[in-house]
């Protein structure tokens, strides 16, 4: 994933999308491309070709800057966090129309891309995985690179699933343009039940292929066999879920302790805040790395305060705020929590304090102003138009050493992680849970799932009591999502959690709550307000419509999704 190699993706990605790189009439050759046939004779060229597919084509506006999006939508303006209760993007980018539930087979805002960025992956690796017999490397060298290519296509298949439901499963074919008409089978979507048992059989192979570490800094940001273990372990997850029924409780169990028999990695201690800006850490299993010396989204300037100059970007709602726990581990509407609503940021579980930037909170050089009348960061400072909507600022993700004033070039160094460990104990500690109960060993297991989720909580800077011995089922299974709700906040997470629980019609109707914090002498009051009207969700948003284009382009052969 590394940016030096970023000029080969454009040339590859504009020969590919037409099949092949033919001459024109005046047999003059392209200089502006790699040619197919570079590609499957050059060992370095086909190797930088296998490198470029973490990566995809940038095809909507605000869709990342300088860099390529990779698999989500990571550090791009709107992130997904402003498609459910976590946060709503000031600016709204496509956002919006997502919240309030008017999103449309022709209008799918920012989510516009998932579905031909998916399957243009599906069809590059494809093509490498046609190439691999004809390029001169060691058999054990095809063997790791088979395995990659099938680790990135089983992730493309993971996000149409997750975003669509039912897959076309195209195999290991290399489709060309005029298989619109003869190949009806490119619009044929399979079972939900065949797409999961897809996938999960390729992220099996891909990890049998898959070394367990990488080796060097040329392989920095690559697969590793528990990259393909932790995405079974999501999506075996998925597949036992209430939307989708279409695997067990026990299997995802097994597919989560999979990852945590590798003795490979464990609970980041050296800061939940500082996980995120370091690369490499003991708790990430897969992540996106990004260089020096090239623009990539700035996130301080992105979504820090206006008072500072910022665009307010993501900004964290009432609805996420509130459903913090106090330090107690009772939740602040338990009176006997110790939550004091005059102060209500105080003694609360120190994940929100690295989450969210609120009114008083410690930023820079100086205590968050959100309040009115005059806080530098309210409506009444400067750049007004990008004051929180909510009354929240975002901290996650966010370097204070990176400069908010000309940040490119810079800033936005960060990495992305898509996969860690807290993941897979929370993926065990939710299948476990429902298979065979809080405090039961599972077979082949090496903890219960309460122990699971102990050790998220007791992550040094976090320290959150332990859940004890003898809870309930029922209990249990609210931990959980109370645990998947603060730990992995902003990371691309809840939406697809709200939806496999079947929970939207509760939780996504709910008003996208924030803030007003008003000053009178060295008092503060707090009253609440709605930062973004008309949100709205319906059963069929479940599942996102295919995009109309895809639709007519079938020539109507393929289904769209219930309700659209």
């Amino acid at each position: 994933m590394k940016a030096y190699i970023k000029p080969l993706y454009f040339a590859f990605s504009a020969c590919l999308l037409l099949s092949s790189c033919k001459k024109d009439f005046l047999e003059v050759e392209p200089t502006d491309r790699i040619s197919t046939t570079s590609v499957e004779s050059d060992t370095t060229i086909f190797e930088a070709y296998v490198l470029n597919r973490y990566i995809g084509p940038r095809l909507q506006e605000k869709e990342s800057e300088g860099s390529n999006p990779g698999f989500g939508r990571g550090f791009e303006y709107s992130m997904m966090s402003s498609y459910t209760d976590e946060s709503i993007y000031n600016n709204d980018d496509g956002s919006w129309l997502i919240q309030r539930g008017q999103i449309s087979p022709d209008n799918l805002g920012s989510t516009g891309s998932f579905w031909s960025r998916s399957y243009r992956g599906i069809r590059e690796c494809n093509y490498a995985l046609n190439v691999l017999s004809k390029i001169p490397m060691s058999a054990g060298h095809k063997k790791m690179i088979e395995g990659e290519l099938k680790f990135i296509r089983a992730f493309r298949y993971h996000d149409i699933i997750r975003n669509y439901g039912r897959a076309v499963l195209i195999g290991d074919k290399v489709t060309q343009l005029t298989d619109n008409l003869q190949d009806e089978s490119l619009f044929k979507r399979a079972t939900l039940q065949e797409s999961m048992n897809y996938v999960l059989a390729q992220l099996d192979e891909a990890a049998a292929s898959l070394p367990l570490n990488n080796t060097g800094t040329w392989q920095l940001g690559r697969a590793t066999k528990g990259a393909a273990l932790a995405l079974k372990s999501r999506l075996a997850l998925y597949a036992a879920s209430p939307l989708y029924s279409t695997g067990t409780w026990a299997a995802a169990t097994s597919a989560a302790q999979a990852v945590v028999a590798l003795n490979k990695y464990g609970i980041y201690t050296g800061g939940y805040n500082k996980m995120f800006l370091i690369n490499e850490s003991n708790e990430v299993i897969f992540e996106r790395l990004f260089t020096t010396n090239a623009r990539h989204v700035c996130l301080e300037i992105a979504n820090g305060p206006n008072g500072y100059g910022a665009w307010g970007g993501n900004t964290p709602l009432q609805n996420l705020v509130d459903d913090y726990q106090m330090v107690s581990g009772k939740p602040i509407t338990d009176p006997s929590s110790g939550y004091v609503a005059t102060q209500p940021y105080a003694n609360r579980d120190p994940r929100f304090s690295y989450t969210v930037i609120y009114n008083g909170a410690a930023y820079r050089n100086r205590n968050l102003e959100a309040f009115i009348p005059g806080g530098k960061d309210s409506r009444d400072g400067d750049s007004n138009w990008n004051t929180t909507k909510t009354g929240y600022y975002l901290k996650k993700f966010m370097n204070d050493a990176f400069p908010i004033d000309n940040p490119w070039d810079v800033a936005g160094l960060q990495p992305w992680i898509y996969m860690r460990y807290a993941e897979i104990l929370l993926n065990f500690a939710e299948a476990s849970n429902e298979a065979y109960g809080p405090d039961v060993v599972a077979p082949g297991a090496s903890m219960t799932a309460r122990q699971a989720i102990n050790m998220v909580r007791a992550r040094p800077d976090v320290n959150m009591p332990p859940l004890a011995s003898g809870i309930s089922q029922s209990d249990m299974r609210e931990a959980v999502r109370y645990e998947r709700r603060v730990e992995l906040a902003f990371e691309e997470h809840r939406y697809y959690d709200v939806r496999r629980w079947k929970i939207g019609e509760t939780v996504e109707n709910k008003p996208a709550a924030g803030i007003i914090v008003t000053k009178t002498g060295n008092n503060f009051t707090y009253s609440s307000k709605v930062a973004l009207d008309g949100r709205s969700f319906q059963a069929k948003q479940y599942w996102l419509p295919i995009p109309r284009a895809e639709i007519l382009a079938s020539g109507g052969k393929l289904e769209q999704n219930t309700g659209y």
